[in-house]
C-alpha cells in the first residue's frame, strides 16, 4: 500500500480516487474547503494548492500526486493556473512523489488528423497556451531531474458523475423534457468523447510505472460520433426519443461572448466543434494495456449516474 493525494474533487478525481481505495492504497483528496462527496476510505483534507510548502507538507511519503483539478471558468485560467500548477509541481520537486496530470487535448490547438501522442503543442488561443506552457515547464523539470511527472490528456468528458460544464451531458435535462438540443459548431461532425472512468484509469496505470514518465498519454477512448449521435445514443440507453439539435447561430454566440467571459473563451476555442475532433488512443491501449469502456455502457452512465451535490455520492 502506498500514499496518493489528489487535488480536485471533479468526477475525474473521484473515480481516481475510488480506484485507489480498491487497490488498497492511502487516498488524501485534497481541495481549498476540504469539503466535497464523500469517497469511502479516502479522507479529504483543507489546503490551497497553490502553496508549495502546504500541499508539499501533506504529499510528504506520497508515490504520487495527481492533477486533476478543472477550473470551473473558462474565461480567467491566466488567474488561476499559474500559481497553481506551480503549487503542484513545486510539492512534486519538494517531496519526490511523480505528479500526473490530467489535462485537455487544448495544447494541440486546431488540427486536421487524429490526435496522438506525436503532434506537437502549437496551440495559438489563451487557455490552449497555457495547457502547452503548463506540460513543457514540467517536462523541463522531469528532464532535469527535478521531478517525475507524467500527463494524461482526453477529449470532452462523457460517463458517469458528469455535470452542466460537459458538452454532452449539458442538453440532456432539456432533451428529456422534449426541447431542442443546441451545441457551439457543427453537431454533424466526427468528435471523440473520453469517459471520465478511463481517464481515471490512466492516471492510476502511469503513476507508478516509470518507463511511462516523461510523456504524455492520450486515455483510452472510442471511436468518434458526432454530437447529435452522441446525445442520440445518451438518451436511447433509457429508451428516449432524440430531440431536434441545432449549433448555435454565430450571432447569438457573438452576442452572448460580449457579456460573458467565459463564453468569450469558448468562441475562441470553437474549432474544437467546427472541424472533426477525433483521438488515436492507439498508444494508452497497446503499450498499458487499456481499452475505453463499451460506448452503450459510457452512454447509459452518462444518463443515469450525474453528479450528485456536494456531500453525496
Amino acid at each position: 500500500m502506498s500514499k496518493h493525494v489528489i487535488v480536485g474533487s471533479g468526477p475525474v478525481g473521484r473515480h481516481t480516487a475510488r480506484l485507489l481505495v480498491q487497490a488498497g492504497h492511502e487516498v488524501v483528496l485534497v481541495s481549498r474547503s476540504g469539503r466535497g462527496p464523500e469517497i469511502a476510505g479516502a479522507r479529504r483534507v483543507a489546503v490551497d494548492a497553490a502553496d508549495r510548502a502546504a500541499l508539499g507538507s501533506v504529499t510528504a511519503g506520497a508515490a504520487a500526486l495527481y492533477n486533476c483539478a478543472n477550473p470551473p471558468h473558462y474565461g480567467n485560467w491566466e488567474q488561476v493556473w499559474p500559481a497553481l500548477s506551480a503549487g503542484l509541481l513545486g510539492a512534486a520537486e519538494q517531496t519526490g512523489a511523480t505528479l500526473v496530470t490530467t489535462s485537455s487535448l487544448y495544447g494541440y490547438g486546431p488540427v486536421d488528423v487524429p490526435m496522438t501522442e506525436a503532434l506537437p503543442d502549437v496551440a495559438t488561443e489563451k487557455n490552449g497556451r497555457i495547457r502547452a506552457e503548463m506540460w513543457a515547464t514540467a517536462k523541463a523539470a522531469h528532464e532535469a531531474g527535478r521531478a517525475r511527472v507524467v500527463e494524461v490528456r482526453a477529449s470532452d468528458y462523457a460517463g458517469a458523475g458528469l455535470a452542466d460544464n460537459s458538452h454532452l451531458y449539458r442538453n440532456v435535462p432539456a432533451a428529456l423534457a422534449g426541447r431542442r438540443a443546441m451545441v457551439v459548431g457543427d453537431p454533424d461532425l466526427p468528435h471523440s468523447w473520453t469517459d471520465v472512468l478511463d481517464v481515471a484509469r490512466t492516471l492510476v496505470a502511469v503513476a507508478e510505472r516509470p518507463e511511462t514518465w516523461g510523456r504524455v498519454w492520450l486515455a483510452p477512448t472510442n471511436a468518434p460520433r458526432t454530437h447529435r449521435q452522441a446525445l442520440a445514443d445518451v438518451l436511447a440507453a433509457g429508451g428516449h426519443p432524440m430531440v431536434p439539435m441545432s449549433g448555435y447561430p454565430k450571432p447569438v454566440l457573438a452576442a452572448l461572448a460580449l457579456a460573458n467571459a467565459d463564453m468569450r473563451q469558448l468562441r475562441a476555442m470553437r474549432y474544437v466543434f467546427t472541424r472533426p475532433y477525433v483521438v488515436d488512443s492507439t498508444a494508452a491501449e497497446t503499450e498499458l494495456g487499456l481499452a475505453p469502456t463499451p460506448w452503450d455502457e459510457v452512454c447509459r452512465r452518462t444518463l443515469f449516474e450525474p453528479a450528485q451535490p456536494t456531500g453525496r455520492e
